[in-house]
């Protein structure tokens, strides 16, 4: 009887000297294996506000880890329209795209904020519109921008901020983004509606 405890004995530790045996060659491995090359992508130059992107706003840096999503070429990132701030040395990162609109070649993202919030709901990214100005004391309204694109409807971040305008950014030539800064500071913005491209007259 004892000697097949010692034998049943005997058995269980040559088994947990096994089981050791591969774990300290599977712990060697993981140690000694060559670290994977750091990943290279692009990271923030400076401290960045919301809207379009320049080369010069981003720079390559290699990163042992990467976020998920983590844009690597900057030709993904140039002209594309950045939707919230980043700091520098932050790397980007596809969530931070608007990806349903990229700005054709000559074009700049403009921030205005129309007067009339209910008239802003009307409109989606997308959407051709006029942009009129109403200078105090005025006898009417001047177009400042005819037919230019909304891209976005940036969500209001604190309440009330609807009692001061709807913010829309919109794709515009950097002579009517001049225009619109200069018009916005002293005057209410409107919009009128254009026909948008995708509907067609219906013939009599």
């Amino acid at each position: 009887m004892i000697q097949s405890w010692l034998t049943r004995y005997g058995r269980r530790r040559r088994l947990i000297a096994a089981a050791l045996a591969a774990i300290a060659v599977i712990s060697a491995y993981f140690a000694t294996r060559p670290a994977a090359p750091p990943t290279t992508v692009l990271v923030a130059t400076r401290d960045l506000p919301v809207g379009p992107l320049t080369a010069a706003d981003l720079h390559p840096t290699p990163l042992n880890h990467p976020p998920d999503g983590a844009i690597r070429t900057t030709t993904a990132a140039t002209g594309r329209y950045l939707t919230s701030p980043m700091r520098r040395g932050e790397p980007l990162t596809d969530v931070r795209l608007l990806h349903s609109y990229r700005l054709p070649p000559g074009m700049v993202a403009t921030p205005v904020r129309i007067s009339d919030p209910e008239a802003a709901k009307l409109i989606t990214p997308g959407s051709p519109i006029n942009i009129l100005a109403a200078w105090e004391g005025s006898q009417g309204a001047r177009t400042i921008a005819e037919d230019v694109t909304v891209i976005t409807l940036p969500k209001p971040t604190t309440a009330g901020a609807d009692d001061h305008g709807t913010l829309v950014v919109l794709a515009t030539t950097p002579t009517q983004a001049s225009e619109l800064a200069a018009a916005q500071a002293a005057a209410r913005l409107s919009i009128t509606l254009e026909p948008h491209p995708d509907l067609g007259q219906s013939s009599g």
